[in-house]
């Protein structure tokens, strides 16, 4: 079972004795089954910033007659800019299950608001830890786990837009690079103005943008803390709530961001591991080789997406809603995010980056 939840837990129950009744049955019918029961379990850890709730679903009869450990996903209504809603998660989820990615098989989609409200779906309830620094705490780095989520990232890039599962996600952009600026500009609001760090780190990716190349399904928050290890070996990758279309080397730079590493920084790949650790997986199953300069590029743009995200957090929290000490947390990570991006501008990787030859 993931950690629990070491946060404020929703004060709103999702389950009540009314819409469990409509649950089980809407449940019954989708499984082929005479009867279903819903146990609840209680909240599991946060993740992607949405509760997780473990159930437990028993069916007395058809395909899947027995007892099913499950998580069940809910939407929210302050979910940030970059969530992209329970159909399409939904959606990328069983596209990554079907080319073989190692995450929870995803079981029912419910986009009827007569069963609980808002849309929700249950996937498998998978054992293992996510808490990052429970991930990383151990003294010896993991370079055979740093190799697994390589491979487990390259065969997910092997899916494009060609699938029909995807087609409810946004269609995929011309220029990745351009795109994400775009968001950002969006998210951030006047701060992208305001901010100095913010608008130099724009700016950069501005100058420095690469021309347009493979286009593939991407996780978008591929990290340490967004995956489940039992026993030192990868059991799940988790949070699919902002998978979209993007540049490959997005999700291999955001994985290595220093964000990411849980006070590990010399640990390059999530804290775990060398980068050549993670790469060398990655290559193993992707069919593309690992272009440094986009990673680094990539990695620019990982801390600028993240900053523009903490801030959307800390906005969702400042105007009230669900309590959240996660939301409250991340809001006020702005600082730190900024100097990691600072200290990334003036690494060699980046000074390696070259302008674009045409800026518009």
């Amino acid at each position: 079972m993931p950690d629990a939840n070491p946060s404020v837990p929703p004060t709103r129950a999702l389950l009540t004795d009314e819409n469990r009744c409509r649950l089980e049955g809407w449940l019954a019918e989708q499984a082929g089954a005479s009867r279903a029961t819903v146990t609840d379990d209680g909240w599991l850890g946060s993740g992607g910033f949405r509760p997780n709730l473990g159930v437990t679903l028993t069916l007395a009869d058809g395909p899947m007659a027995g007892r099913h450990a499950c998580v069940l996903r809910a939407e929210t209504a302050d979910r940030i800019s970059a969530s992209i809603g329970k159909r399409r998660e939904f959606a990328a989820l069983r596209a990554a299950h079907g080319a073989g990615v190692l995450v929870p098989e995803p079981l029912f989609l419910c986009d009827d608001p007569a069963i609980l409200g808002p849309d929700f779906f249950l996937m498998r309830r998978i054992a293992g830890v996510g808490a990052g620094f429970a991930v990383v705490k151990g003294d010896a780095p993991m370079p055979d786990l740093a190799r697994e989520l390589g491979r487990q990232l390259g065969r997910l890039h092997r899916i494009t837009a060609a699938n029909p599962d995807l087609e409810v996600l946004a269609p995929p952009p011309d220029c990745p690079a351009q795109e994400v600026i775009r968001q950002c500009r969006d998210w951030i609001g006047d701060a992208a103005q305001r901010d100095p760090v913010l608008v130099w780190g724009l700016r950069w990716l501005h100058v420095h943008a690469p021309l347009p190349g493979a286009v593939v399904l991407c996780h978008r928050d591929f990290r340490t803390g967004n995956y489940l290890v039992q026993d030192g070996v990868l059991t799940a990758i988790l949070d699919w709530e902002c998978a979209g279309f993007s540049d490959p080397m997005e999700d291999v730079a955001w994985f290595c961001a220093r964000s990411w590493r849980f006070r590990r920084s010399h640990r390059e790949a999530g804290g775990i591991a060398d980068r050549a650790d993670f790469y060398a997986g990655y290559e193993e199953t992707s069919g593309r080789r690992v272009d440094p300069q986009r990673v680094a590029y990539w990695e620019t743009a990982a801390y600028v997406r993240w900053a523009a995200m903490a801030i959307q957090h800390g906005r969702l929290h400042s105007a009230g809603g669900e309590p959240s000490l996660e939301l409250a947390l991340t809001g006020r990570m702005l600082p730190d995010i900024e100097m990691d991006l600072l200290r990334h501008l003036r690494s060699a990787a980046a000074r390696a980056v070259a302008p674009a030859e045409r800026i518009g």
